[in-house]
C-alpha cells in the first residue's frame, strides 16, 4: 500500500498546481518508494518497474492542474498506478513479444487481491462523494442505484412524486461524474461498471 499522507499535503498539492516544481519534488520523494512496490508487485521487473513509476509521477505533473480539486491525493495515485500499471501490461502482451516472460509471471492471485483493494478505494470515493450529498438525494440515489427500485417504486416508499426522484438523480448523478472525472481521471460509468462487476 502507499506511504501515508504528508501533514502539509493539501498546501503541497496546491504549489504543485501553481506549478512549483519544489514541491513536486518533495511529494515525489515521500511516495516513489511505496509506488514502486506496488508496481514491481505487477511487472516483475524492478528495471521496467522504475521506468513505469517515474512515468506515473511524470503524468501527475503533467496533469498538475487538477490536484487542487483532489480531495485524497493518496487515493487519486493509487487509482493512477493501477490503471497505468494495467495499461503497460495489456500494451505488453498485445505488442511486445519481448515481454512475454514478464505476463508470463504475472501472478492471478496478486491481481485478485490488488482488484479486490482497488475495489475497496473505489467504492470508499463513492461512498465519501456520496455522503456530501443532500440527505434526501443520498437517500434516493441509494434506494435507486444500490437496491435497483424503480422511480415509482422509490416514489411511493418516500412519499414524493416520480418527478422528484427523477431531480434527485439527476442532480446526484451529475455531482459524481463531476467528482470522479476530475478526481479519479476516470468516468462514473468506469467506476461504477468495476464496483458492481467485483
Amino acid at each position: 500500500m502507499l506511504a501515508t499522507p504528508l501533514f502539509n499535503e493539501k498546501e503541497l498539492l496546491f504549489q504543485i498546481g501553481a506549478g512549483e516544481e519544489p514541491a513536486f519534488c518533495v511529494l515525489y520523494k515521500h511516495y516513489y518508494g511505496s509506488v514502486s512496490k506496488i508496481v514491481v508487485g505487477y511487472v516483475k521487473s524492478p528495471e521496467l518497474a522504475e521506468d513505469i513509476s517515474q512515468e506515473i509521477f511524470l503524468k501527475i505533473w503533467e496533469n498538475r492542474g487538477r490536484l487542487q480539486e483532489i480531495r485524497s491525493f493518496r487515493d487519486y495515485l493509487f487509482i493512477v498506478t493501477y490503471n497505468y500499471t494495467m495499461n503497460v501490461l495489456k500494451a505488453a502482451a498485445r505488442k511486445e513479444a519481448g515481454l512475454a516472460e514478464i505476463i508470463r509471471h504475472y501472478q492471478a492471485g496478486r491481481i485478485c487481491a490488488e482488484e479486490e483493494i482497488l475495489h475497496h478505494e473505489y467504492q470508499r470515493f463513492l461512498d465519501k462523494t456520496l455522503a456530501s450529498l443532500p440527505s434526501r438525494s443520498r437517500e434516493v440515489f441509494n434506494l435507486c442505484r444500490k437496491q435497483a427500485k424503480s422511480y415509482n417504486e422509490v416514489a411511493l416508499q418516500l412519499g414524493i412524486s416520480r418527478n422528484a426522484v427523477k431531480n434527485h438523480m439527476v442532480h446526484s448523478m451529475k455531482m459524481l461524474k463531476r467528482s470522479v472525472e476530475t478526481e479519479l481521471g476516470i468516468s462514473l460509468g468506469m467506476l461504477l461498471g468495476f464496483i458492481l462487476l467485483n
